[in-house]
């Protein structure tokens, strides 16, 4: 694993301010210890002081003061700072173990920080608006004076309610469930607004990167509630497209800090349009990392990563045909290609993609090669002989 890091730093003369590595499925150990690598030689030798993966941004903040200043215990930081139940991947563990090591002693400019970049969102609900609106309110208490506040925090209690009502999972597939455009919805939305445009008429010079979060947050889900009650036929091509939008923003946010590694799943990361199928729906949307590439241009890098099998999850050898096939019959268990050699390996044919029998595998498409800045292939376990 140590050659493919060094193999990942020749792609990169020039380091850019966003590597993102990205992965077709989440929780695979051997590609996370890959990430982790990857991390503390970008940490100990290229400048890098963050790291961004695909968990609730709110979430990340437990983390990150944990691995700065030591708030809580890593038992209690593995639980509560991580959404998607990924605190109970051995990679994250070991991650956030290592972090804590590291910055210990250090001042803070040396240290290396922790931020999720997902929204409050599940595949099935999206959390209640509640955290994110209320520390911005309190935010701003602290920093102007009352009357230049468009509501109180009793207000927005109030019209926040019960917060099982914004995450009753039902809503995902049923907008009658979703109480995204009630009246109190609706001014929740304004309040918002004016909270955060409050915010930005504060003393430039102050710190307001975490109250920008928050900001980020309220409005971002508040937009994303709206559509679960939309019914009309591009509600959920709205509701992909608003969740890749908060991932975008807080990347972009992320970069204004300094250097970061970025990992989530390739279809979030990659420069291509995204779609899916979904029942009746074929789904198009523009995902974080083609915003984000719009944006910073060659200060942004996609690295996709392939693997060859994870019999775990019923994912044996793949077919010699297609692009992971043909990645798995070369003789190195661990591969870094650039664009060219990887386009030179697939030749004309352009196979079809792999089609996976476990629903958190997505295979590379062939198509989308050319808007890549590198590959990562982790052959996976190789399979025994079967006996006679």
């Amino acid at each position: 694993m140590n050659t493919a890091v060094e193999d990942v730093m020749r792609l990169f003369p020039v380091r850019p301010r966003l590597l993102a590595l990205g992965e077709p499925t989440h929780g695979e150990d051997s590609l996370l210890q890959v990430r982790n690598q990857l991390f503390r030689h970008l940490a100990e030798h290229g400048g890098y002081r963050t790291i961004a993966i695909e968990s609730d941004c709110l979430m990340g903040l437990i983390v990150d003061d944990y691995v700065t200043g030591g708030a809580g215990t890593l038992d209690e930081v593995m639980t509560r700072g991580f959404s998607h139940e990924w605190g109970a991947f051995t990679g994250n563990r070991d991650l956030v173990r290592w972090m804590r090591a590291h910055n210990d002693g250090r001042p803070p400019s040396e240290q290396v920080r922790f931020a999720g970049f997902d929204g409050p969102l599940e595949i099935t609900s999206a959390a209640s608006p509640r955290q994110a609106l209320m520390a911005l309110h309190a935010d701003l208490s602290a920093r102007v004076p009352g009357d230049l506040l468009p509501c109180t925090a009793e207000t927005l209690d109030r019209l926040l309610g019960s917060d099982d009502r914004w995450t009753n999972p039902a809503a995902a597939m049923d907008p009658s469930q979703s109480i995204g455009r009630t009246p109190e919805a609706r001014e929740l939305r304004l309040l918002a607004d004016d909270l955060v445009a409050l915010l930005e008429m504060q003393d430039p010079r102050d710190d307001r990167e975490q109250a920008r979060l928050y900001g980020r947050t309220a409005t971002g889900l508040l937009r994303y509630h709206y559509w679960m009650a939309d019914t009309s036929p591009g509600r959920l091509s709205w509701l992909l497209g608003v969740r890749d939008a908060m991932m975008a923003a807080n990347l972009l946010a992320l970069a204004d800090r300094g250097p970061t590694l970025v990992n989530a799943h390739n279809g979030h990361l990659q420069r291509d349009r995204s779609s899916m199928r979904l029942g009746d729906h074929d789904l198009q949307w523009w995902s974080a990392g083609a915003v984000v590439s719009a944006r910073l241009h060659d200060q942004y890098a996609f690295l996709a990563t392939a693997l060859g099998t994870i019999p775990q999850h019923g994912v044996d050898v793949p077919p010699p045909d297609t692009l992971e096939g043909l990645l798995y019959a070369l003789p190195e268990d661990h591969l870094v290609m650039d664009p060219d050699q990887v386009a030179t390996l697939i030749g004309d044919a352009k196979p079809v993609p792999r089609v996976s029998p476990w629903y958190g595998y997505a295979p590379l498409d062939p198509a989308h090669v050319a808007a890549l800045d590198g590959l990562v292939f982790v052959k996976g376990e190789r399979h025994a002989p079967q006996a006679a």
